[in-house]
């Protein structure tokens, strides 16, 4: 079920995104009376459609592969490399009559519609939901941090407490871990550890291990190991809600990453746990599973159910502080961009596909959770369209500035054989990813 959730999730958000951003392109081609001749959700591959139906001159239709959309506009030398449109006149309807400037306005209108909907997305959900954060005092008032092995790798240990990073003390413990901290050049923090303060400096292979890890920190917010929720072996073995696990064999655990390193000593082996339930200390014997997994799912809360602020924003002030969000977004994945086209990121390690992109949704549904990300796609789709690659909307902007400058379009073969390249390597770069996707997602 889950695998099914995080499928479904996808999809809608692909169904979304891809069709606003090809009905930008058609609101703007029939603005200027051109014809447009398809108008797809998904790509009905090899002629495989799911629907069809053609209303005055346009045949709109959803097909079988998600992996993206088009609309089939006259007379545009298209990713379908259609030649015998080209072979007569251009008619007034066709989009090679039309003045250069409202054909490049067509070609950036599925590019603009997903820049003006991912703003949409952020502020609406700021609006609706409103900004939820941790403070970081809150974690430094409980148990601190809990060092990751990538954040003990670099001079952080379970307990520090977070005082600031580069000199600056942040309210939010999240942005302790935000992206543009790896991106950037330098990277000290400042911890409290045993009453006294040390310095941790992160030098950039290590800030690269963890842009590549994909979502991975060097720490997080150190919690007890109070169950959640028992599976059925723990329930049967007698582990309830709320118990505490204080120890597995004697090695206390009182926090979830030392129970973590417990369990994985003692994999597929039978236990005994120190269970604390209300007042009571209990002795309970259970197997570990030769994953390392106990059959429970803990509560990552508890400490902070009553810490959780919530920042309010109005209709209005939603807009541009969703705007200033979904800027950030962009600007840290088109500088995530570069390093990986510098050489510097991975691109085995940093790509993500449709497999990955579905797990971060997640297996249950969150519509909070799902309007970010989608939000978040929405750029990134614009972004990635304006690549200068001839079979996306960016080759044809870039052709169609050479011929304003020029003051005559090139060559209608040219601009065909460009096509054909850019499709070559467009398709190249679509197997790359899902090649890459599916061996991370299986083996890593």
């Amino acid at each position: 079920m889950g695998t099914l959730i995080m499928a479904g999730q996808l999809i809608l958000a692909l169904a979304i995104l891809v069709s606003l951003h090809e009905w930008g392109h058609y609101i703007a081609a029939r603005s200027f009376g051109i014809r447009v001749e398809k108008f797809f959700i998904f790509f009905d591959a090899w002629g495989i459609k799911l629907f069809s139906k053609k209303v005055n001159d346009t045949e709109w239709g959803i097909g079988w592969l998600p992996l993206g959309g088009y609309v089939k506009i006259s007379g545009m030398i298209d990713e379908s490399l259609d030649k015998e449109q080209l072979a007569s006149e251009p008619e007034d309807f066709e989009f090679r009559s039309k003045p250069a400037w409202q054909r490049l306005i067509v070609m950036i209108g599925g590019v603009t519609v997903n820049f003006l909907l991912g703003i949409l997305i952020f502020a609406l959900s700021l609006w609706y939901y409103g900004d939820q954060w941790l403070p970081a005092s809150a974690v430094n008032d409980a148990n601190g941090i809990a060092a990751t092995e990538m954040g003990k790798d670099v001079g952080f240990e379970s307990g520090d407490k977070l005082l600031s990073v580069n000199g600056e003390k942040l309210d939010r413990f999240r942005d302790y871990s935000n992206p543009k901290l790896w991106l950037g050049e330098e990277l000290t923090y400042q911890v409290e550890r045993d009453g006294s303060q040390k310095e941790v400096t992160i030098d950039e292979a290590a800030r690269t291990k963890v842009l590549e890890s994909k979502g991975n920190s060097f720490f997080s917010a150190r919690v007890s190991t109070r169950v959640a929720k028992p599976a059925k072996d723990a329930k049967e073995a007698g582990i309830e809600e709320g118990d505490l696990i204080l120890a597995v064999n004697n090695a206390s655990t009182q926090f979830v990453d030392q129970l973590y390193d417990v369990l994985e000593e003692v994999k597929g082996q039978k236990v005994n746990l120190s269970v604390l339930r209300g007042a009571d200390t209990l002795s309970i014997s259970k197997e570990v599973d030769t994953t390392g997994k106990l059959g429970v799912y803990l509560d990552d809360k508890f400490e902070f159910k009553d810490k959780i602020e919530t920042t309010k924003f109005g209709f209005m002030e939603s807009f541009p502080e969703g705007t200033k969000r979904g800027m950030e977004t962009l600007v840290l994945n088109v500088k995530a961009f570069g390093q990986m086209f510098a050489g510097k990121l991975n691109p085995v390690k940093t790509v993500s596909g449709p497999f990955q992109i579905a797990a971060i949704y997640g297996s249950s549904w969150n519509w909070q959770r799902f309007w970010q990300i989608t939000g978040m796609l929405s750029f990134i789709l614009a972004f990635m369209n304006l690549l200068p690659i001839p079979a996306l909307d960016g080759g044809h902007v870039l052709f169609l500035l050479i011929e304003m400058l020029r003051g005559k379009p090139l060559p209608e073969k040219v601009m065909y054989y460009f096509q054909v390249v850019g499709m070559i390597i467009l398709f190249a770069l679509m197997a790359f990813i899902l090649f890459v996707d599916g061996w991370n997602t299986l083996f890593n």
